[in-house]
């Protein structure tokens, strides 16, 4: 068993988080390393990630950036089973959609808005929420008649899509109108091993 990953991030970044997440429910041993934004700007961070963002993990040396990559990375690399990572085309298709929704419209919607209330960022509110609002409302239907987002199990499609839902009240958008989606939250936390992202500051 891997004894030496380390991930570089932040308590309160969704993207850090779903890596954090992921790493206990695969029961992987980890170093959480708090890098707040100058860190991220010194040449030893940028050595890992040019970008200068969070999350990295270095794992014995193999280094790895973006969130979604990092998943794809872990579930490849030690889920056996490959339940998280699905070897099926039609399967692993479907995890593919949704960690570009991860990466598109939830990126551009709840997690968005959430930087100008939580971090205080210069963001489009009204368009941001706009699009959250619209996210949830497929997300939703989507759900109607399914456990998990990609296949009847848990993937890394339901976890990059966790955290920012997860956290989009704080961003000011509700999710009391989706309640298959709350329901979907739910099930995710009744993992083993499930911790939650810190609530940020009022």
């Amino acid at each position: 068993m891997n004894q030496h990953i380390r991930l570089y991030g932040g308590k309160l970044s969704g993207h850090s988080h779903r890596v954090e997440l992921f790493l206990r429910l695969l029961d992987l041993p980890f170093e959480f390393i708090a890098t707040p934004p100058p860190e991220r700007k010194l040449p030893a961070f940028l050595a890992m990630n040019a970008f200068g963002e969070i999350p990295v993990i270095d794992d014995n040396g193999v280094i790895i950036a973006d969130s979604n990559a990092i998943l794809v990375y872990l579930a490849t690399r030690y889920d056996d089973s490959r339940t998280w990572l699905p070897t099926d085309p039609v399967e692993l298709a479907q995890v593919q959609r949704w960690l570009s929704v991860a990466a598109g419209p939830l990126a551009f919607g709840p997690a968005t808005a959430r930087l100008g209330t939580v971090f205080g960022r210069s963001v489009d509110r009204e368009r941001s929420i706009e699009l959250a609002n619209r996210l949830f409302r497929v997300m939703d239907e989507h759900l109607a008649e399914r456990k998990f987002v990609a296949t009847g199990l848990p993937t890394v499609a339901d976890i990059a899509c966790y955290s920012y839902t997860r956290a989009a009240p704080e961003g000011g958008v509700s999710l009391k109108p989706h309640q298959n989606i709350v329901r979907w939250l739910e099930r995710i936390e009744a993992l083993p091993k499930f911790e939650s992202m810190p609530p940020a500051p009022r």
